[in-house]
C-alpha cells in the first residue's frame, strides 16, 4: 500500500474540484460540457503533485466517478493518504519564539494534525497570533501583531470570505547601511485558524510571507 503523500491544502484543493463537478452536473448542462468539466478537474488534481507514483496516480484519478456516491467515497478514501502536520513539543515552540518568557501555548494534544497545513494560536492579552509552518523541511515560526476587525473580506491565506483580522509582523532582515530599518508586512487573513485551514488550497502565499519575514 502507497504511503501518505497528500497535504491538507492539497485535499482541500482536490475537495474544491469534486464541488466544482458536483455544481455543474446540478444545472443539466449537455453531456459534452459536464465532461470537459470533469476531464479539467481531473488534470488540475493531476498536476497538483507532479511527483505522484502510479500507484498515486491511480488513487488520485477522478476521470471515472459518476455519481455523488461516488465522489464521496472517492474523498473519503483520499482521505486516509493525508500527510499529518509534523509532530512538535512545546519545547519545540519555545525555541522559537525565544523571546517570548510567558509565552502562551496552544493544547498540542486536541490538535487534529491531520487537518493542518500551519498551525497558529492567538494571545488576546498581548494581541499576537503565533504561526508555524514547514518551509524547505524546517519547522519555523513567526510572530504577529492581531487586531481582530469583526468584518467579513478576502483571507490573504487561503483566499476565501470569512472573518479576518489584520496582522502585521516585522521582517528580520536588516540594511547595513542603516540599522535602525524595519518593514511590517501586513494581511487580512481568518480569524480562526481552523476555519482558514479547512479552506486553504495553496501553501504559496503563506512561504512566502513566512520567508520574507524570517529573512530566508
Amino acid at each position: 500500500m502507497t504511503d501518505k503523500f497528500i497535504k491538507n491544502e492539497q485535499f482541500n484543493f482536490i475537495k474544491k474540484q469534486i464541488a466544482i463537478i458536483k455544481d455543474t452536473a446540478k444545472k443539466n448542462v449537455p453531456p459534452s460540457i459536464l465532461a470537459a468539466e470533469i476531464d479539467l478537474a481531473n488534470a488540475k488534481v493531476m498536476d497538483l503533485i507532479s511527483n505522484a507514483s502510479l500507484e498515486q496516480q491511480e488513487i488520485l484519478d477522478l476521470s471515472r466517478l459518476k455519481t455523488d456516491e461516488e465522489y464521496e467515497q472517492y474523498i473519503d478514501r483520499i482521505a486516509s493518504f493525508l500527510l499529518p502536520f509534523p509532530k512538535i513539543t512545546e519545547q519545540q515552540l519555545k525555541k522559537m519564539f525565544p523571546k517570548n518568557k510567558k509565552l502562551k501555548l496552544p493544547d498540542l494534544a486536541n490538535i487534529d494534525h491531520n487537518k493542518l497545513t500551519y498551525l497558529s494560536w492567538n494571545d488576546l492579552r498581548s494581541n499576537k497570533k503565533f504561526i508555524v509552518y514547514e518551509v524547505d523541511g524546517k519547522m519555523v515560526g513567526i510572530e504577529c501583531k492581531f487586531t481582530p476587525t469583526n468584518k467579513k473580506n478576502i483571507c490573504s491565506i487561503c483566499n476565501s470570505l470569512s472573518e479576518i483580522a489584520y496582522f502585521s509582523t516585522i521582517v528580520k532582515t536588516k540594511k547595513t547601511k542603516n540599522p535602525d530599518y524595519y518593514k511590517s508586512i501586513g494581511n487580512l487573513i481568518c480569524s480562526d485558524s481552523g476555519e482558514c485551514n479547512k479552506n486553504i488550497t495553496n501553501g504559496e502565499y503563506l512561504t512566502a510571507v513566512i520567508k520574507e519575514s524570517l529573512g530566508m
